[in-house]
């Protein structure tokens, strides 16, 4: 229940925002489809990335542990599943070009090593 009054509060305030701001309808309709990543990381329970680094692991781990609690099929919310969902994509996104910029340097520092496969 805290879940949909949660989403209520966050839709009536990117409401106000986006009266504020001027924003037209259809502005306001693209700020309420985005998460922020502080939002994904309260729903999923884990701290946000620091200079890059993020336990992936644990990330993952919470995800699987809170998509099964709300199954639908077995008497979870469909909608916290979604939430869940996108919340994980968030994570994801974020994490994503930072894994790759960090993956650049360190190859950028250790030199470009070709695999080289050999045919048996």
């Amino acid at each position: 229940m805290a879940a949909y009054r949660q989403a209520q509060a966050s839709s009536q305030y990117q409401r106000a925002q986006a009266k504020a701001t001027g924003v037209s309808a259809s502005g306001r309709a693209s700020l309420t489809a985005g998460m922020t990543l502080e939002e994904a990381c309260r729903i999923l329970n884990v701290k946000p990335p620091a200079h890059g680094q993020a336990n992936v692991e644990e990330v993952l781990e919470r995800y699987r542990r809170l998509f099964d609690a709300n199954n639908p099929e077995k008497g979870g919310s469909f909608y916290l599943q979604s939430k869940i969902v996108r919340a994980k994509e968030r994570f994801e996104a974020e994490i994503g070009p930072i894994r790759e910029k960090a993956e650049r340097e360190a190859e950028t520092k250790e030199g470009w090593k070709p695999k080289i496969y050999k045919d048996e």
